[in-house]
């Protein structure tokens, strides 16, 4: 699901004022309206029209701030994680998940250990930017034939992505199953592994276009856009780097990124 678009607005016509027509006496002269009413009525006319405008105006405001303070705390809630950095220190292990492969096996992300892994968020039913993105992945991995480097592509679409529809969907893309993981799972815990470990937005069929890079003790490195090939090619340098590190030591008891899920 992850994805910014601007509000055009055009200026309507006034309506066009109202004429009026004088009509002409029998000696072909305008005829002068009656003295001693028109005038007093006009005003009176004027301030009532003044009242309304100024009823309507407290009545606007008041419904503006009521709704200000009802759509607020929802806004909030559902406000959408801040992606990662494009390189970041190495920070905290990402909390262990478990969801299931294309295979149809569970998958567990202890099994990435000593690796360096690749993250994204997609749905096989994505009409284009899906697609360029996990052939972007697809070019990662062969310009990258390290086998100690995976990618891991997680679904926002469980109920339609299954693990076959997965596997009809990964061979478009000739992926080796050794080394790039199509996940589906139960929604809240994508959400959850997408939100508080990958730190991408997920919602069904909503998902952002980057990739998020961990280390080999799991810990999230950096993320860039895959729909940008100069970011690509600083993606491809990420990993690289990562790769070219030596191993380190992370306690067991060593904090995580995230909420344990699956």
């Amino acid at each position: 699901m992850s994805r910014e678009s601007a509000l055009l607005t055009s200026a309507g016509r006034m309506p066009e004022r109202s004429q009026h027509r004088v009509s002409g006496g029998q000696d072909g002269r305008s005829e002068r309206p009656a003295t001693g009413h028109g005038q007093p009525r006009t005003v009176a006319s004027a301030g009532m029209l003044l009242l309304v405008l100024f009823m309507l105006l407290i009545s606007l405001g008041c419904s503006k701030r009521e709704q200000t303070v009802a759509t607020t705390p929802t806004a909030a809630r559902d406000e959408a994680p801040l992606p990662a950095a494009e390189r970041m220190e190495p920070g905290a292990v990402a909390a262990p998940f478990t969801l299931t492969e294309r295979s149809g096996k569970p998958f567990d992300s202890a099994s990435l250990r000593g690796k360096v892994w690749l993250a994204s968020v997609f749905f096989a039913n994505c009409p284009g930017p899906c697609f360029r993105e996990n052939q972007a992945l697809a070019d990662i991995l062969k310009n990258i034939p390290d086998p100690d480097f995976m990618v891991v592509s997680v679904t926002c679409d469980p109920d339609n992505d299954t693990p076959e529809s997965l596997r009809r969907y990964a061979d478009r893309f000739e992926a080796d199953p050794d080394r790039w993981k199509f996940l589906t799972g139960d929604m809240a815990t994508i959400k959850q592994i997408a939100n508080g470990t990958f730190l991408l937005p997920a919602e069904v069929g909503v998902h952002s276009e980057r990739g998020v890079v961990f280390d080999r003790e799991g810990r999230l490195r950096g993320s860039y856009h895959l729909l940008q090939p100069d970011r690509v090619k600083l993606l491809e340098k990420l990993i690289r780097d990562v790769l070219a590190e030596p191993a380190a030591r992370v306690p067991a008891n060593a904090p995580t990124q995230g909420t344990p899920a699956g």
